[in-house]
């Protein structure tokens, strides 16, 4: 079980006191009230999208500008109050979940794009803007942003900075860091800073580099500058079954080893063909033990040459079926059954974990060799949906959140598919972050000096271990950490 920090029992003592001081700093306006403290309008704050853990906080504030976020970051830091970055609380590892003695910070109303300058392919927008916001913004001028989460109707650029987003297009396009310029940022005491800007690459450190990804605990991001690119003149894609995984495998292996870069390379197995199909209609063939979905772009002559070769190369593992979209609505039928995935499969169980880890490409059949088996060993059934291309592994994990039995064993075939991934040369996190899911396996992939450089970073830029606390590093190994933010095991 994730445990949290006991809360503080001076800061709770005094939280109507705080929550005076917040409503002086944010003062209710024409969006409403700037600060939420009844217990009833907390209740959607108390999780985000590992909704298996709930905690309601201390209070909400809904800022509007940076220069209100560095006033109540201000106060909290003066006096001692933890804060918990939020954007639209879609974070699948606990990322934005509170603490009962801190303030969240709701970034969602600082939603505007404050600039868009085609000339150098650039947009300057707010943390609360939308990812599909900013692609639906540029688009009549045939520009896209191209990370693309599963989520991006609903998840906010500030937390992909935070997490280092991907999506299905990362293939070719990059995650989150390969589409940043610039952020505008709050440290804990206040201070307003930017780093990078409207250029590719700035002098000095890369602090760009490690502010994202850095999961809300350096700094608050309250604005971005992000890369958009022209949107390309087509694109189609192509679905391939395959009588079983390792087989599946074996092709995007092959596929990545021919040099050919998909837009995007997806991979669904059976329990997932079959939600999908009955929840989407998308054509699927039932009797595949599992499908790549893989999309190219370009004219039409290097979209026909490029679905030439990509065919050819997944006859050759002996496939159920290859089918071509001819058309772009044969590739949005295609589409359609993956883009509903998740909500698909949490038709088919009450409750799911959605896991993240990255393996190299060339170890997937055994991986998914070994997920099988350990879905037989716990009893849990798991489907597989994932971005193959670049070994980013999404195992859902059927199970009861309702049977401690069921929850428990779910934790724990979750953190042996982790352990697995860092086995076989991967990592703990493609792009939903470390959080409070896999906070205690970060010494399966970090030594103890790693991990004590990592928490120098984090206490060079909040000391006091104020922002978003108890996340990332194992509240354990470090003593003195342990004494000051779980006081239980000082």
């Amino acid at each position: 079980m994730i445990r949290l920090p006991d809360p503080k029992p001076e800061v709770l003592a005094r939280r109507a006191e705080i929550v005076a001081a917040l409503q002086r700093i944010l003062p209710p306006g024409p969006m409403g009230d700037g600060v939420i403290s009844e217990e009833l309008r907390l209740k959607p704050y108390e999780t985000d999208g590992l909704s298996a853990y709930r905690q309601p906080p201390l209070a909400v504030v809904l800022p509007e500008t940076t220069e209100q976020v560095a006033a109540i970051l201000r106060y909290c830091h003066q006096n001692g109050v933890r804060v918990i970055p939020r954007g639209a609380g879609t974070s699948l590892s606990g990322g934005a979940l509170p603490l009962a003695d801190a303030v969240v910070i709701g970034l969602m109303r600082m939603n505007r794009i404050l600039e868009v300058d085609y000339d150098n392919r650039l947009a300057m927008v707010e943390a609360g803007v939308t990812n599909l916001g900013i692609t639906n913004h540029v688009a009549a001028d045939g520009f896209f942003y191209a990370p693309d989460p599963s989520s991006q109707l609903a998840c906010m650029i500030g937390g992909n900075v935070n997490m280092n987003s991907g999506g299905a297009h990362c293939l070719k396009y990059g995650v989150t860091a390969n589409n940043l310029l610039g952020l505008k940022l709050v440290t804990i005491e206040g201070e307003i800073l930017e780093v990078g800007g409207r250029h590719l690459d700035a002098a000095g450190y890369d602090w760009l580099g490690l502010l994202t990804g850095s999961e809300g605990m350096l700094a608050v991001i309250t604005e971005v500058t992000v890369r958009i690119l022209h949107s390309p003149e087509g694109q189609r894609a192509m679905l391939a079954a395959f009588k079983s995984n390792e087989i599946a495998g074996e092709a995007v292996d092959a596929i990545i080893a021919s040099g050919i870069i998909p837009v995007a390379l997806e991979f669904m197995d059976r329990p997932a063909i079959h939600a999908c199909e009955a929840f989407a209609h998308a054509g699927y063939p039932l009797d595949a033990e599992s499908l790549l979905i893989i999309e190219v772009e370009g004219s039409v002559a290097e979209q026909d040459s490029l679905l030439a070769k990509l065919k050819g190369i997944c006859e050759r593992f002996d496939p159920i079926s290859v089918k071509v979209a001819e058309s772009a609505e044969q590739s949005l039928a295609i589409w359609k059954g993956r883009k509903g995935a998740f909500g698909a499969v949490g038709r088919i169980s009450p409750d799911y974990l959605c896991m993240d880890g990255t393996i190299p490409t060339g170890q997937l059949p055994f991986v998914l060799r070994r997920i099988g088996e350990m879905s037989e060993s716990y009893g849990l059934q798991v489907a597989n949906i994932f971005h193959a291309g670049d070994g980013n592994l999404h195992p859902l994990i059927m199970f009861d959140a309702n049977d401690p039995k069921s929850f428990h064993a779910a934790e724990a075939f979750g953190a042996d598919i982790l352990k697995l991934c860092v086995e076989v040369g991967g990592c703990l996190t493609g792009e939903h972050g470390v959080g409070v899911e896999k906070r205690d396996l970060m010494g399966v992939q970090f030594t103890a000096p790693e991990l004590s450089l990592q928490r120098a970073i984090k206490g060079a830029f909040d000391p006091d271990w104020l922002l978003n606390p108890a996340k990332v590093f194992p509240l354990e190994d470090n003593p003195a950490f342990a004494a000051r933010v779980l006081p239980h095991a000082a």
